[in-house]
């Protein structure tokens, strides 16, 4: 992974205090607290039950209007908690890009608090929730879309470099990796999150309790999140558990281990790469990954 684009401009207590105070001023005497800064967002606590989230750089400002604009109905046929935008804002007190005021979603992400095995068949009812057609003017996006072998080339890198370095490749992990690209690709235009490693996923004591960041939710193939299986489960039956509850079809299970193999070797190395973004969490990737790759040889 690359190291974490710099901020374009200055995100801090005193402008989310500016901000609130002209647009939404009801809220403007609760503390801001608890900052996060992300790629895309800075996100602040607000009270108890609150956050704001603010880009921090132009490139994802698209992202931040995205979630404004669908989240908003895709969120009420989801069985879980997302932020859905229950506040918006325009550019102003020097901050030039529109920003979000979400609900604050208590719990941990499920790097530091994994789900327990027992959460499969509702992480899969939760995808099927999610996965249902997507509607015409629904958004696309061209680096995790429709078609798992647009991204050959550049995975095709990193499990290279892997193998150089490492043993996590297995060779059942490459003829996973053929098999993939090789599969019929998806026709269908399904809504999708995208991004749904374990730091994107909430967990109140095991129990998956919402997602979070919306920012790649395009239509495409939902093989892209099924992805999620093997970073998520450690124990092999809770993976077939899920991959059952949500009715997953053979091809759909051979695209998914693809895209499971692009997503860790994406993250596989990101604390030596992204230094000094994040190193904790950058760690936290590179576990994700090697675990991921692991699972992977264990199910074929």
């Amino acid at each position: 992974m690359a190291p974490i684009p710099p901020a374009e401009v200055r995100v801090d207590e005193r402008l989310v205090a500016a901000l609130l105070r002209a647009q939404h001023p009801d809220l403007a005497p609760l503390p801001s607290h608890g900052r996060r800064a992300g790629w895309d967002n800075v996100t602040y606590r607000l009270g108890h039950d609150l956050a704001i989230r603010l880009p921090r750089r132009r490139a994802t400002v698209e992202l931040l209007i995205k979630e404004q604009t669908w989240l908003p109905s895709l969120a009420r046929q989801l069985p879980v908690a997302v932020p859905v935008p229950l506040r918006t804002g325009a550019p102003g007190a020097g901050f030039p890009w529109p920003w979000s005021v979400v609900p604050w979603i208590p719990g941990a992400t499920a790097d530091l608090e994994p789900l327990d095995g027992g959460e499969a068949a509702r992480f899969a009812g939760f995808l099927t929730a999610l996965h249902a057609p997507a509607p015409p003017g629904a958004p696309t996006n061209p680096y995790r879309g429709m078609f798992l072998r647009d991204r050959a080339g550049d995975t095709e890198t990193r499990l290279r470099r892997l193998r150089e370095h490492t043993d996590l490749v297995e060779p059942e992990v490459s003829r996973a990796w053929q098999r993939a690209l090789a599969a019929p690709p998806a026709r269908e235009r399904r809504w999708r999150h995208g991004d749904l490693h374990p730091s994107n996923l909430v967990s109140g004591d095991g129990v998956l309790v919402g997602v979070l960041d919306w920012g790649d939710l395009a239509a495409g193939d939902a093989a892209t999140d099924l992805a999620a299986v093997w970073m998520l489960f450690e124990d092999r039956a809770a993976r077939a558990e899920c991959l059952s509850a949500y009715g997953a079809t053979e091809s759909l299970v051979v695209r998914g281990m693809g895209w499971a193999i692009f997503f860790a070797a994406a993250f596989a190395g990101s604390s030596r790469a992204a230094k000094p973004s994040n190193p904790v969490a950058d760690e936290r990737l590179d576990r994700v990954a090697a675990d991921t790759l692991r699972r992977l040889a264990q199910d074929l």
